[in-house]
């Protein structure tokens, strides 16, 4: 019976691995798409599949870590063929978002993004101090391998560190917002929210396809969406931003043209990390003060109905 029960408990406990795995996977083949040689190593200015990852482990716990190890595996089988020494990559793409997630848990970060402490905790604890172990295993694995001269390492692991970081940034708060996405039923809220879809595309448009450097004026729309959507507005409009600014970088179209490679990935990085930190903080600092004046709001109608209750009685005639 024993046995029996183990085998029914096997999809429930495979199914989410392999699903990890598959995300994973599809989401570094679209990165994939806009990858950019950079001394002979590939690197992308944003990679989603560590968001996706980091995420999966929030959401599911360690148990999931298999598909992540699966998904990098596959995904670097779609580059070029999988030796012994690309085992590094693996540990590294592996271990960097176990790695935040267990900082993030040790932090008591929550999945709500409710206080500015998780915004905060997600920036350094789940994007920029973990993912120095994907960049630095990588990065040494393509020098050991002698696919990268050691002269080169620091270009590649700052490419490589700002890439997985700012997959943490951008993915992983949009994919934890729509967990509890809901359609908002006030009429004026949808109107305004689709007023908001419209201007952050066409904004987005003209700031990355603009020869004038309009870049800054994102930041607009970044600002509206935390303001009066917090995280559900900002996070998709970041990622929006991201995507388009990855876009016209690979084209060298707009304020990308007309400069070297790694002008345009410093830019790109500065924009994509100024952007996911504005609209991320923002929102988790909005979001905390609508929390507290709510509680206090509802402290202020507990004391009048005490009042009221201990408040003398009108005599009786």
């Amino acid at each position: 019976m024993v046995r029996i029960e183990e085998w029914r408990r096997l999809p429930a406990a495979v199914l989410p691995v392999l699903g990890v795995a598959a995300a994973y996977y599809v989401a570094g083949r679209l990165g994939l798409l806009q990858r950019v040689v950079l001394d002979g190593a590939v690197v992308t200015a944003l990679w989603a599949p560590t968001g996706i990852a980091l995420a999966a482990l929030l959401w599911r716990g360690p148990r999931v870590w298999p598909g992540i190890a699966l998904g990098t595996y596959l995904t670097i089988e779609r580059i070029a063929s999988f030796h012994p020494a690309d085992v590094g990559i693996l540990a590294g793409n592996t271990l960097a978002p176990l790695c935040a997630y267990v900082l993030l848990g040790r932090a008591g970060f929550r999945v709500e993004l409710d206080r500015l402490r998780d915004g905060v905790a997600l920036v350094f604890l789940g994007g920029l101090i973990p993912m120095l172990i994907s960049a630095t295993l990588g990065t040494w694995t393509l020098v050991a391998t002698g696919n990268l001269a050691l002269s080169r390492f620091w270009p590649v692991w700052t490419a490589w560190w700002a890439g997985d970081a700012m997959g943490v940034l951008v993915v992983t708060p949009l994919l934890l917002t729509l967990r509890r996405a809901r359609i908002p039923r006030d009429g004026y809220r949808v109107v305004e929210a689709t007023a908001l879809l419209v201007t952050a595309v066409t904004v987005s448009l003209v700031a990355t396809r603009s020869s004038l450097s309009l870049l800054f004026l994102v930041f607009t729309v970044l600002v509206w969406a935390a303001v009066r959507f917090q995280l559900a507005g900002s996070a998709p409009c970041a990622l929006l931003v991201s995507v388009l600014a990855v876009l016209a970088a690979t084209d060298h179209a707009g304020p990308f043209a007309d400069h070297t490679l790694l002008e345009v990935m410093v830019t790109l990085q500065l924009l994509n990390g100024a952007a996911a930190l504005t609209g991320l903080l923002l929102a988790a600092l909005v979001t905390e003060q609508n929390d507290v004046r709510l509680r206090i709001e509802r402290i202020c109608e507990d004391l009048a109905e005490v009042v009221e209750q201990l408040g003398p009685t009108k005599p009786e005639h």
